[in-house]
């Protein structure tokens, strides 16, 4: 069996109509944000799901059912079988792929990491959501296959994040592989995450801009690095503001 995780569902489409063998998993979680604790995967997901229920209460839909359900793809594979994780560079999709490189440790698959590599510098952060059909072969024709120290790094990067331990984040970091492109800006960002953020969005505020738009918009353009959607930055701003 061929399983390729999709980073969101605003790619199902374009990776549909690009003719891809295989099925479809689709990560709808946001692990850059919130809480990852969980001493057992039931209680992590039990954590996530009440993260997720009270900070977005509009989500809708049964978390188990539309979350869960999809992750619990990746370790149901038998032998023989391939992963296709396609994830972007910046920290939202990475700690998301951390987490399913976690869960792969004991697995017999064959793992791929399918990245946005027809990205030009000016553009790296912005990921699959702007690509076509023919945009997706070519990113998936130049995958780079998993070693299982690379299974390895991805899990140690999942338990130093979720246990804020950047001492051991920072020394994964250095870690040289071409399965982990920008790894060491990528880390950066989860260092800082709690701090830079909102000093970027205050620096922007201060700036003269005002209107919610225009400083998603310049967050975007300062710290594409974290990859945060505009609920993500709608939470700094408030923040800012209480």
């Amino acid at each position: 069996m061929i399983l390729h995780v999709l980073p969101g569902d605003t790619i199902v489409g374009a990776f549909n109509a690009s003719a891809i063998e295989g099925e479809v998993a689709v990560c709808r979680e946001c692990m850059v944000v919130g809480d990852v604790s969980g001493d057992t995967l039931p209680e992590f997901w039990q954590n996530r799901e009440r993260y997720v229920a009270g900070e977005y209460p509009d989500a809708g839909g049964d978390y188990h059912e539309t979350v869960v359900r999809e992750f619990a793809k990746l370790t149901a594979l038998s032998s023989g079988s391939e992963i296709n994780l396609w994830f972007e560079y910046e920290l939202f999709c990475q700690t998301n792929m951390w987490f399913c490189l976690s869960l792969l440790t004991e697995s017999t698959a064959d793992v791929f990491r399918v990245e946005p590599s027809v990205l030009f510098d000016d553009h790296v952060w912005d990921g699959f959501a702007g690509l076509g059909p023919n945009d997706l072969k070519k990113c998936f024709d130049a995958r780079v296959k998993l070693s299982p120290a690379d299974v390895e790094l991805g899990a140690n990067l999942w338990t130093a994040y979720r246990h804020r331990d950047y001492a051991r984040l920072e020394k994964l970091s250095r870690t040289q592989s071409p399965a982990f492109p920008k790894l060491r800006e990528v880390c950066v960002a989860a260092i800082e995450k709690e701090s830079r953020p909102k000093e970027i969005i205050t620096e922007i505020i201060q700036g003269g801009k005002t209107d919610f738009d225009k400083i998603f918009l310049e967050f975007k353009k300062k710290a594409g690095v974290y990859g945060y959607g505009d609920a993500q930055v709608k939470t700094i701003c408030y923040e800012l503001l209480v």
